[in-house]
């Protein structure tokens, strides 16, 4: 794809798109490789771990969608509230078998937030876990449901609701187009919209995702990501039974346990987020670990310094490819490949997967903006969502009248059509009048050796209508950095009115489940008082 002019490429038509649902795909799955071992219950405690072949997979699944229609109607809207497990996957299975709605939340949530869900998602049943984290789940429902919904079931009673589907009756057709599950956003600029996101697109992208990751024909992939996220449920969880791959699923994500699993299981492969991907690199038991079979790491969700990527190759021996997203398009559109060079891998995101079109687009005329020239990021194809449920004014917002998905994201692209994040459209700072972006900051700011992440965001400023602040997390040893350090550093690489004037250092910072980072909780915290900043910087007019 080399010599275009303008920020645009057609999709690669030459992989076919299947008029497929889930249920076909995994029933496809158990016809080729049913005696490959399909999924593991990687729980903490060796000897619980369950695991199924494909055709045991695909037997309890269609068990539990028959143990469905005995309480709901095809089309009907189930919410899920369970972290991590083996039979989270077998009901997201029997609920496209038996087409029925699965609605996902996060096990996480507190009583506002799951009411929230609960009212939106139009739910008429709940399957949900005893308790997580000490919250007692099925008390939580059962009292928020009261009124609202049909059947409170417990996921651990799985085998007896299946138990009373046993009966080899007929399941129903289900249309490749209906929706097939409602994902909530992730949430990192506010609260959450439901996502409709239809069988074909579940069903078909994941499949091209992981084989431009490199994913063969029974590898195993140890899955990190929360099951509630496209990131674990679709991307992950459906691109593994495309590939007939085992599927090791882990409750929560503990540096630990993913270390063991990966030794244990001979794992293969594994999506990480950046955050997900320093506390391995930092734990312990890194270097006792046989890690020699993972092959390749993914990672995505947020940026990945260009030194993070480094730091994994080197450290595991393997692999690297980025994966970029969002649940609006069903997990991914853009990749790179395990093939590309270092310098793509480290500055890139890749390429579109087949058949979706990308293009960088001109806010402001809404055209292909000129090669290496700033725009959003956006895209169309058979993947995109239904649209946002029940919200016609925001589908409207983000999928525009000619069928572009407008992702929000900053970037450019090349000349071969290789695209570069630059930052977030509502994530620019605006520094008196001069558009700064916070991935540059923050890519200088992580090569500092005293530096373990690092956010950078805008905040009110009555002199510069935005003033330039970064919250540090210092990498662990004697010293920690400084402002005054990391300021020279700053200017030594970058534009001194670019480098941040406010400095916050924290031990931790407030992320979704699925590991991005909340900048609006930083700034609230940060403007609340709650976060004070180390010797405020002086400031620096723009260049021109």
């Amino acid at each position: 794809m080399r010599g275009l002019t303008h920020s645009h490429t057609a999709a690669d038509t030459s992989y076919p798109i299947h008029e497929r649902t889930v249920g076909d795909l995994l029933r496809q799955a158990a016809d080729e490789a049913p005696d490959t071992v399909a999924l593991v219950d990687g729980v903490a405690d060796p000897d619980r771990r369950s695991s199924w072949t494909y055709a045991e997979m695909l037997a309890d699944s269609e068990a539990l969608a028959r143990g469905l229609l005995t309480r709901f109607a095809p089309g009907e809207r189930i919410l899920v509230v369970a972290p991590n497990s083996a039979d989270w996957v077998l009901l997201q299975m029997a609920a496209a078998l038996a087409g029925l709605v699965l609605a996902t939340a996060n096990p996480a949530y507190r009583d506002r937030e799951l009411a929230y869900v609960l009212e939106r998602s139009g739910a008429v049943g709940v399957v949900a876990a005893d308790d997580y984290r000490g919250h007692d789940l099925m008390d939580t429902m059962t009292r928020l449901g009261a009124g609202r919904v049909r059947e409170i079931i417990r996921l651990a009673d799985r085998r007896t609701l299946s138990s009373q589907g046993s009966e080899p009756t007929g399941l129903p057709t289900v249309d490749p187009a209906a929706a097939g599950q409602i994902q909530y956003t992730g949430g990192t600029t506010g609260f959450p919209k439901g996502v409709l996101l239809h069988h074909r697109g579940m069903a078909d992208a994941p499949e091209l995702v992981l084989a431009q990751a490199g994913m063969g024909a029974g590898d195993t992939w140890i899955n990190v990501m929360p099951l509630f996220h496209v990131g674990g449920c679709v991307t992950t969880g459906l691109g593994i039974v495309a590939h007939r791959g085992t599927h090791v699923v882990v409750p929560e994500f503990d540096p630990a346990l993913v270390l063991e699993l990966m030794e244990s299981c001979a794992g293969n492969l594994s999506l990480l987020v950046p955050t997900m991907l320093i506390r391995l690199l930092e734990h312990p038991d890194l270097h006792r670990r046989d890690l020699s079979s993972i092959h390749t790491i993914v990672s995505g969700a947020a940026p990945v310094p260009a030194e993070l990527i480094r730091a994994t190759k080197s450290t595991f021996d393997c692999q690297f490819t980025n994966i970029y997203g969002q649940t609006e398009v069903c997990g991914v559109v853009c990749t790179t490949t395990p093939a590309d060079t270092p310098e793509d891998q480290a500055e890139t995101i890749g390429h579109a997967i087949p058949n979706v079109e990308l293009a960088i687009i001109d806010p402001a005329s809404a055209e292909p903006v000129p090669i290496g020239v700033e725009g959003e990021i956006c895209a169309r194809g058979h993947q995109m969502m239904v649209g946002y449920l029940d919200d016609p004014r925001a589908t409207a917002a983000t999928i525009d009248g000619r069928g572009w998905l407008h992702t929000g994201d900053l970037g450019s692209m090349d000349a071969r059509g290789y695209v570069r994040i630059t930052g977030r459209l509502k994530d620019m700072i605006i520094r008196g009048g001069e558009n700064v972006s916070p991935a540059e900051i923050e890519e200088v700011l992580y090569a500092h050796p005293s530096v373990a992440e690092v956010i950078v965001l805008g905040l009110p400023s009555e002199e510069w209508g935005e003033e330039i602040a970064a919250v540090v997390r210092p990498a662990e040893g004697p010293r920690p950095p400084s402002a005054p350090e990391l300021r020279a550093h700053c200017h030594a690489q970058i534009a001194r009115f670019k480098a941040p004037s406010r400095w916050f250092f924290v031990e931790d910072y407030p992320t979704t489940a699925a590991g991005k980072i909340q900048k609006y909780v930083l700034r609230d915290r940060i403007i609340a008082g709650e976060l004070v900043d180390e010797q405020p910087g002086s400031t620096e007019l723009p260049s021109r």
